[in-house]
């Protein structure tokens, strides 16, 4: 961080004020150093005797002690850089008559002994950039203030590096925009760009990649010995801003400190590694904090761990291709293994991402020898869940291009990116598109893969999802019923996969007319889930989460408002209250609250409901989005049509916003707003809007979508009351 220019600066400061008369500077990186400067001082003052260093060194320390006359001697002694604390066990100048400065890498309890302490940071990036353009102009430099501002954003605002990167931007004779491009390219390390070690400023010893060097191995020595190394190498492929303690010591972590543990002295592999345990790596974190080459913040799991950028890299440098493969992979294992199937934690997860990202950034081919990590697509899959579905679309689509360029069109990897793809598609509201795209994939899978295969069946799945998504219902039943056929016989009756066939089936027997069949059939489905998965897993909490839905459908609220308050106690002791399916079960049981007689009720559960959405998924989750366009709706049948409108209004620029213009639900929501506006006494308005509409939604969903028809019946109504005072009740969508 540059504490030894610091204190020297101070030294130099306090010697040219005439404040001290003797100044002396050691050099503490042991005892020994230590004696050895305390007895060269009394061979120069006291004229000691330099053979007996031990003695010489207590005549010093005596000759500091307080005098009783008036002209004893002012003086600064620096000890810099102490390794250890217990190092200056005895050698402690005295405090009465003068002043002792002491710099260290050390953070632990042991640095109480030093004295009282003062953080050494980083700069401000405003001091970063001033700091180059000082060091630059006093060699009659001029450069560019956002390429200084930006390299020292590269340089991450340390002040060793910053000092040391303009003495090379001086002897090179290169600008910082030609730096930035240097450091940015992998295949240069650190050393080779800053200063060679005789040019380096202010007197400093060492190079940056040097200093830490020097830290490590003196990590790697402390208890737990020999991990220091092989946890500095994982952390350096991760992201720097922080990683959760529990990708650190995740079982592919473990396995990775045992296989790479090194001899504290000679740094060999052992032999027979032992295993390392969790507690270990909790250790092995605290050395390295000690040390200063990590932050390590325990009592913030989801980012336990921060690293300086410039530490990752000097620590990737030096590493083998072949290493530095297996290095990115280990990394990419351990964080799978810490990603939990069900993201209940937000901020996890949410770190989680930025560690992938981070690694794609550090790995690049990595990750896809000898085929793609499954990481890659967690990441797209996690993206999409926390409502991020057009970066979701964007990652997907990155990484099929990817996957063909290094594994070729036809690789298993490729071929699931293009699903994924695919499927986001759909869900970020072009379901007409997901399904060209799935069925154009159905047909490579099975040159592929064959017919029967699980992926091949699981594209026909989507496939026929999205089908009915875009209006086809009665071609998504049949193409459902279909594909039960065949995962019956080819995967048996009790695959999960064959139950969330009959699943989908249910779903869309009622979308095509049928919610009794579909109630009854939801029924069946859940004694088999109950039976195959346990009555908490969360497929068959999904089966419940559906029957409830059907049967309120099927002309029942009540009884779905009932299912539901059962379903959200079992939804919380699982999930947790703040889970995205919880929240679901929260906004369908305020829906059927308001359907069983009580739309004031329902307008409460969802202004309610919406709190929590904003502060665990964020404004724009389309969930969020989901909840402020039921509460409208709540809110003008409890009686207030004109504040419905303005809600839908103001919903419906964020629709726009973060969705497009042509998103199926942007186009419920206009939907809505124009029956409210009919509602609120302005039905000629209401019938323009309609009109308006229609023509969007045959243009997106075609003319025979029952969202397009929807839109028909409403506008036909409003004509016809336009036409006679009629008190026909339009049709909506909610």
């Amino acid at each position: 961080m540059g504490k030894t220019q610091l204190a020297a600066a101070h030294a130099r400061c306090a010697w040219g004020n005439g404040e001290i008369d003797l100044l002396l500077w050691v050099a503490a990186a042991s005892r020994q150093a230590v004696i050895d400067a305390y007895a060269q001082a009394a061979v120069e003052i006291l004229r000691a005797d330099p053979a007996d260093p031990e003695r010489a060194a207590a005549a010093f320390l005596a000759w500091l002690e307080p005098k009783p006359t008036p002209q004893a001697a002012r003086w600064l002694i620096v000890l810099d850089d102490v390794a250890d604390p217990g190092d200056l066990r005895g050698l402690w100048p005295p405090a009465q008559t003068g002043r002792t400065l002491v710099t260290t890498r050390r953070r632990d309890a042991a640095r109480i002994a030093l004295g009282r302490p003062v953080p050494v940071g980083l700069f401000t990036p405003t001091e970063a950039t001033t700091y180059l353009q000082q060091a630059l102009a006093s060699h009659e430099r001029r450069d560019n203030t956002a390429d200084l501002a930006a390299l020292a954003e590269d340089l991450g605002h340390l002040p060793l590096a910053l000092s040391q990167a303009a003495v090379y931007l001086v002897d090179t004779h290169l600008d910082a925009a030609g730096y930035r491009v240097r450091l940015a390219d992998r295949a240069r390390q650190l050393t080779g760009l800053l200063p060679e070690p005789g040019s380096l400023p202010d007197d400093q010893p060492t190079t940056v990649a040097a200093a830490w060097a020097l830290s490590l191995e003196r990590a790697d020595q402390l208890r737990p010995a020999g991990l220091a190394r092989p946890m500095l190498q994982l952390a350096s492929m991760l992201d720097p801003n922080g990683i959760p303690h529990a990708v650190l010591t995740s079982e592919p972590a473990l396995n990775h400190l045992a296989t790479h543990r090194t001899s504290p002295r000679c740094g060999s592999p052992t032999q027979q590694p032992p295993v390392v345990t969790a507690e270990e790596t909790t250790d092995v974190l605290h050395a390295l904090h000690r040390l200063s080459l990590i932050d390590h913040s325990p009592n913030e799991p989801r980012q336990a761990v921060r690293i300086h950028q410039l530490i990752q890299r000097a620590i990737r440098d030096p590493l083998t291709p072949d290493q530095y493969d297996q290095l990115a992979r280990t990394a990419a294992d351990a964080l799978v293994d810490a990603w939990p199937e069900v993201e209940r934690d937000t901020d996890l997860a949410r770190a989680l991402r930025a560690n992938t990202t981070a690694l794609t950034t550090f790995a690049k081919d990595s990750l896809h020898r000898p085929d793609t990590h499954t990481v890659l697509s967690r990441l797209g899959k996690s993206l999409g869940q926390a409502g991020q579905v057009n970066a979701a679309i964007h990652h997907f689509r990155h990484l099929t291009s990817t996957t063909v360029h290094h594994l070729g069109p036809d690789h298993p990897s490729t071929l699931a990116a293009r699903h994924n793809l695919a499927s986001w598609r759909g869900r970020a509201g072009d379901p007409a598109g997901a399904a060209a795209a799935l069925a154009t994939l159905l047909e490579d899978r099975v040159r592929v893969l064959g017919p029967d295969h699980p992926h091949t069946l699981d594209t026909r799945q989507n496939l026929a999802y999205y089908q009915g998504e875009a209006g086809d219902l009665v071609g998504a039943t049949a193409a459902y019923a279909t594909l039960l056929k065949d995962y019956l016989r080819v995967l048996g009756p009790d695959h999960p996969d064959t139950l969330t066939t009959r699943h989908n089936l249910a779903y869309y027997q009622g979308q095509a007319g049928d919610p009794a069949g579909a109630a009854t059939a939801y029924a069946t489905l859940l004694k088999d889930r109950v039976r195959v998965l346990g009555p908490d897993h969360p497929h068959t909490l999904d089966t419940r989460h559906n029957l409830a839905d059907w049967q309120g459908q099927a002309g029942d609220p009540a009884g779905a408002a009932t299912a539901y308050a059962t379903l959200l106690k079992d939804r919380v002791r699982v999930l947790g209250p703040d889970h995205p399916d919880t929240l679901t079960t929260r906004h369908n049981l305020a829906y059927y609250q308001g359907q069983a007689g009580d739309p004031a009720g329902a307008a409460t559960a969802y202004a309610t409901l919406l709190k929590d959405r904003v502060r665990v998924l964020g404004p724009d989750h389309p969930h969020t989005l989901d909840t402020r366009h039921n509460l409208a709706d709540w809110q003008g049948q409890a009686g207030d049509p004109a504040g419905a409108a303005t809600a839908y209004a103001t919903l419906l620029k964020d629709r726009v916003r973060v969705l497009g213009p042509d998103h199926p639900d942007t186009l419920t929501t206009r939907h809505n707003l124009a029956y409210y506006q009919g509602q609120a006494g302005d039905p000629a308005g209401a019938a323009t809007a309609y009109a308006t509409l229609l023509k969007d939604r045959v243009r997106v969903l075609g003319p025979d979508h029952p969202h397009t028809l929807t839109t028909r019946h409403n506008l036909a109504d409003l004509e016809r009351e336009e036409k006679r005072a009629g008190t026909g009740t339009p049709v909506r969508r909610t």
